[in-house]
């Protein structure tokens, strides 16, 4: 599996569709998606690889695919959208949340959907970004190549 293309994700229904290169078949691409649910783990579909079981070789159709399966069997009526304040940067997603007048993230990297976020508030968003920024760069430079 190739990384998750948080930067062609899309926000539907609740849910966060994020779709990836399930494999590479004659030099085609075959996507497929992964789902993360506003709900978090009480989500039906929280961290859930393609339940509607299609795969597509064009990324926009996986996402149709993905929407028109939400469409039929979400398990969240969404009031907003919990996934507006995302971010690629590094190809790590950053998530951005506010509640009242405090700021906080959920971190994945690129092939992982575990939160890596630290426990830790912001009175803005950009102060949020700021610092998983400084985090990411400083990780960045730290790193011994060949």
């Amino acid at each position: 599996m190739d990384r998750f293309l948080y930067e062609k994700s899309i926000s539907y229904q609740g849910h966060l569709i994020i779709p990836f290169v399930r494999v590479t078949v004659s030099d085609r691409k075959i996507y497929s998606y992964m789902l993360l649910s506003q709900l978090g783990h009480k989500g039906k579909f929280h961290k859930t690889e393609n339940p509607a079981d299609l795969y597509c070789s064009q990324l926009e159709k996986i996402l149709e695919i993905a929407q028109d399966h939400l469409d039929q069997h979400s398990d969240i009526v969404p009031q907003t959208d919990s996934f507006k304040c995302r971010y690629t940067y590094q190809n790590d997603l950053i998530v951005i949340y506010h509640e009242g007048n405090q700021y906080f993230y959920d971190h994945y990297k690129p092939y992982s959907l575990n939160n890596i976020a630290a426990p830790k508030l912001f009175g803005s968003e950009q102060d949020c970004i700021n610092w998983v920024k400084t985090g990411l760069d400083r990780s960045e430079t730290g790193k011994v190549t060949d």
